[in-house]
């Protein structure tokens, strides 16, 4: 019976996962922290539109603050590249991670979330976090690609 091609070229062990985690969680902490104070500069970008039409009083910060959003964004985006590098799929405000893995043969996703002390959940790859499982111990994770 011919392997069926996974969707990812990169899967990891439970225990490269877990050995990953100490820098996944320092940037996914440093994605939320930002994602923090976007929406609070999006929030007053609202508050000063509201006033847009009572003159130039209100330009400058909004200018400013449009200046700070454009520079947030290109911070996101790259740590969201740096995830990416590393295989990795930030899934969610909360904190969610998705790591690709191969479980019992199956193409799934090893998932962590911020505040969580190692990677001990598993879901579907069509799944999400709602169809969360916790990982067997020992797992029979595989790794049939290289993680480097």
């Amino acid at each position: 019976m011919p392997r069926r091609p996974f969707r990812y070229q990169k899967h990891f062990t439970v225990e490269q996962a877990n050995r990953m985690l100490p820098l996944v969680r320092a940037i996914v902490q440093d994605i939320c922290a930002l994602g923090t104070e976007i929406r609070q500069r999006q929030q007053r970008l609202g508050q000063l539109e509201e006033h847009s039409g009572l003159g130039h009083w209100y330009d400058e910060e909004r200018a400013r603050v449009l200046e700070e959003l454009q520079r947030d964004a290109a911070r996101l985006e790259e740590y969201l590249h740096e995830l990416h590098q590393l295989g990795v799929e930030f899934k969610g405000w909360e904190g969610l991670v998705d790591f690709p893995a191969i479980l019992h043969g199956r193409e799934v996703f090893l998932c962590w979330k911020l505040g969580e002390p190692e990677v001990a959940h598993w879901h579907d790859l069509d799944a999400g976090f709602a169809g969360r499982r916790q990982l067997e111990l020992p797992t029979s994770c595989e790794n049939p690609s290289p993680t480097s």
